[in-house]
């Protein structure tokens, strides 16, 4: 396996991680940015307001996603066998 193939195999790690975690990243951040505008805009100060909503909005956006994220990584990782399978015992 030559650096540029690594280089490459970790450049697509890279993007697959983005696109696996960035949906919920953007989910618990647009819900955490509307609780702070209400907290904001009422003076409510509960520390539970700010984790109780954003908690909830992960827990359900990764059961939503779950089949997404799943065929992101079962396809990465098909990717990496078949790349493990061309190598093969003879040509190292």
């Amino acid at each position: 396996m030559t650096p540029v193939e690594v280089v490459d195999i970790g450049r697509e790690a890279i993007w697959v991680l983005l696109k696996t975690a960035a949906p919920v990243m953007l989910i618990a951040l647009g819900v955490g940015l509307l609780v702070s505008l209400f907290q904001a805009l009422t003076q409510m100060q509960e520390m539970t307001l700010a984790f109780v909503p954003k908690i909830i909005a992960i827990f359900i956006a990764l059961v939503v996603l779950s089949p997404y994220m799943i065929g992101e990584l079962t396809g990465f990782m098909e990717q990496i066998s078949f790349r493990i399978a061309d190598i093969g015992p003879g040509s190292g």
